[in-house]
């Protein structure tokens, strides 16, 4: 505790949290935030002293010297030092990463962490300090080096075989690996036919109701064409339907296990409509703290990063009295819900749940204190978390078997006798009704009660291909097959979509021609990296590091020896590899006569000269053809277009050769120097880098090398902000006049 000459200094991660923990630690502590981690590995080079150990170079990261200069001022002011930044592996890693910037004797630096940001889980957590994990810390090294080597190894050689830019990541590899073969999956599906036949029967004195043909002679049915449907229907035409059985029983259904971060981003994703990304940006903000009139800064929900299913005994007495007071006595079980984790689970923390349990911080009670995202995932958060503690939802589930000859139909019908926790939380419908067999049947159904044939309706219908991958179910499979862990979903994700190796349509994920081309570089080159059950081994491995079951050296020698031997093997196959991309196209060459053939550059394929370096006679793909625009040539009056070339899009004149005006192409956004009438148009360096200047130029000297996109800021009403990729963030987008930054 600190003494009555200096305060204690207390590091969290992000300015949100900071100002939360202040109010509950008093005058005695000074809260301060590290924005994130302060050092990393560089971006010019390696970083990695594969000869001492695997020993990484960190250095500071670019626009940290001012937090690192006010954090070791602050620290040396104060009598101790509480490192509570995120409580996982990579918060233990910037604790450790900041501890070693500080000149502070090792014994007043000490680790907290705060499961959930109230004020007695956070005075809980200050009464039990402890030392640096330094397993967890070389775990996430591990991670973080094992990435490096992996992206800074093999991204040249896809360089050198597709083109310059391109990167390839441990994890992310094995995703885009998924979804590729998914595609194979669907490009080779064969679809076949087959019948249904139903009938619509009624009982004497009931309603009608339908019936599914299921088996014929005993056997499963099978009806492969029209034909063998119309055969069957004749036959049936002239039976006596008879109610052969009616099964009446009663079912329960269990109340899910309250979210671990795969499931919430998986429900999430489904049913908000949301990016996993997002989901996790705005979990982040609950669990920091929210802004509330009269409370100050509050934390909602509890660390959002967790792959156990834990409840604490207090937040379960908490839950249970919420149930009895605001639900019904009824619908609380005589004993509580315990969930078991997988066997994976490292347990580190709770589920995800809400901080407090009361009606005044119900998410009905905070709607006008939260954003519209914010509400929607803590309704869902609160309404999982409260539904986890309640009794079963009770049905009467009824099956009737119909008997026509050697025929045998089938119905069945669901009434729901108590709602138990589905009076709280359902998933959406779609889901769970997915077969659509459920249906109302007519009370006083017997056995051997003779039915009137009203109808009956042969359906038509083919096997369908897998389904794509969405957001919700890459996630699910990910978690399933042991690839990732909690922290690392949705930057996954987030990473395969910003390459462009993925793109998302209607909610699903379609891997792009670059994305297929990419993967088959890859899985050809390095089978045994990029493969499921390698990655879920290493994960495995991670965990031992953590757990002090394996050193973090060994973890990384077992690795890179039969890497870099697959690495050397490679590199003397990159002319090979590349002819495996190099396609005969029917186009003649029209400077020289030679066949052009498909290559792959920056901006996709394109057609080339066969006979370069001689002749570098280069034009687009027919596939690609130029978009017409509404803009006009300025030199001829002709219609401009806009084309592709090796260097990105451009706007072109239509009535080329004769006319060969060309210019950049025009964001639409306009130029913010003031007095300029000018557009932001796109601009590529002598080096080939894309930055955005105005279409004045050089009369207008404008430049950014951020891309600029058309969006107000909501803070100062700034016509524009810009793209920015930061490693602690991801994509945002940040006004460049307030420096608002908000998700991208």
């Amino acid at each position: 505790m600190a003494n009555n000459n200096k305060k204690s200094l207390v590091v969290v991660e992000s300015p949100a949290k900071a100002r939360t923990i202040n109010k509950y630690l008093g005058s005695n502590y000074e809260v301060a935030a590290s924005v994130g981690h302060i050092i990393d590995l560089p971006k010019s080079k390696l970083g990695v002293s594969i000869e001492e150990g695997f020993k990484p170079q960190y250095v500071k990261i670019r626009g940290k010297e001012k937090i690192i200069k006010e954090l070791k001022q602050k620290a040396k002011q104060s009598d101790k030092v509480y490192l509570a930044t995120d409580p996982d592996r990579e918060g233990e890693a910037i604790a450790y990463h900041i501890s070693s910037i500080l000149d502070k004797p090792e014994a007043d630096v000490l680790r907290v962490e705060f499961n959930e940001i109230t004020k007695s889980a956070v005075d809980q957590a200050m009464k039990q300090p402890r030392q640096i994990d330094m397993n967890r810390v070389y775990s996430q090294q591990a991670r973080r080096v094992l990435d490096r080597i992996v992206g800074y190894k093999i991204s040249p050689l896809l360089w050198q075989i597709i083109y310059r830019g391109l990167s390839a990541g441990r994890v992310q590899s094995v995703a885009l690996r998924l979804i590729c073969e998914r595609e194979e999956e669907i490009r080779n599906f064969k679809p076949e036919e087959f019948w249904n036949i139903f009938a619509l029967i009624q009982p004497q004195n009931t309603n009608p109701f339908k019936v599914k043909l299921v088996k014929i002679d005993g056997k499963k049915v099978k009806i492969a064409n029209e034909e063998q449907a119309k055969n069957h229907l004749e036959k049936l035409k002239q039976l006596t339907f008879v109610i052969s059985s009616v099964d009446k029983k009663k079912v329960k259904r269990k109340a899910p296990p309250p979210f671990i971060t795969s499931t919430m981003q998986q429900v999430a994703a489904r049913q908000l409509r949301m990016s996993t990304k997002r989901i996790m940006a705005i979990a982040q903000s609950l669990y920091e703290g929210v802004e509330i009139p009269g409370q100050g800064s509050v934390g909602l929900i509890t660390y959002m990063r967790t792959d156990s299913t834990r409840i604490s005994e207090q937040a379960i007495e908490s839950v249970r009295q919420y149930i009895k007071d605001q639900i019904g006595d009824e619908y609380l079980p005589a004993k509580a819900h315990h969930f078991r984790s997988k066997k994976s689970a490292q347990d580190a923390h709770e589920a995800i749940r809400p901080t407090y349990l009361t009606p005044e911080f119900s998410p009905e009670a905070l709607k006008d204190k939260l954003s519209n995202e914010q509400y929607r995932l803590y309704d869902l958060i609160w309404k999982r978390f409260v539904a986890c503690q309640m009794k079963p939802a009770e049905f009467d589930k009824t099956t009737v078997e119909v008997e026509a000859g050697n025929y045998l139909f089938q119905a069945q019908g669901e009434v729901m006798t108590f709602p138990g926790f589905m009076k709280v939380y359902r998933e959406d419908i779609g889901e769970e009704n997915a077969n659509g067999s459920a249906q109302d049947l007519p009370a006083g159904l017997q056995a051997g009660i003779n039915c009137q044939l009203k109808e009956l309706i042969p359906e038509q219908n083919f096997t369908k291909p897998p389904a794509r991958y969405t957001e919700s179910t890459l996630v699910k499979e990910l978690d399933r097959l042991g690839i990732g862990r909690p922290s690392t979903y949705a930057q996954i994700v987030s990473t395969i979509l910003q390459r462009k190796y993925v793109e998302r349509k209607e909610q699903k994920l379609y891997a792009t021609e670059l994305g297929e081309t990419v993967n088959k570089i890859l899985v050809k080159s390095f089978p045994d990296i990029f493969n499921v059950s390698f990655t879920a081994k290493m994960e495995e491995k991670l965990d031992e590091i953590a757990r002090n079951g394996a050193t973090y050296e060994k973890v990384m020698t077992e690795f890179y020896q039969p890497f870099i031997s697959d690495l050397e093997k490679v590199k003397s196959q990159t002319k090979e590899l590349k002819e495996l991309l190099t396609e005969e196209s029917d186009e003649i060459c029209d400077q020289c006569g030679r066949p052009m053939v498909i290559r792959w550059g920056r901006n996709g394929r394109f057609l080339a000269c066969s006979g370069y370096p001689e002749c570098k006679n280069t034009k687009p793909l027919e596939s690609e053809a130029p978009q017409q625009t509404d803009e006009i040539c300025e030199k001829c009056g002709s219609p401009m277009v806009i084309k592709r070339g090796r260097f990105g899009a451009f706007l072109a004149c239509s009535n080329y050769p004769e006319c060969k005006n060309t210019k950049p192409l025009s964001t639409g956004i306009d130029c913010p120097k003031e007095g300029c009438d000018g557009k932001i148009v796109e601009r590529r360096s002598k080096k080939g880098r894309v930055f955005y200047g105005c279409s004045n130029y050089p009369d207008c000297d404008f430049v950014s090398w951020d891309k600029p996109v058309n969006r107000e800021c909501p803070q100062c009403g700034n016509h524009y902000m810009v793209e920015k990729n930061l490693k602690s963030k991801g994509l945002i987008l940040r006004c460049p006049v307030c420096k608002y930054e908000e998700p991208a």
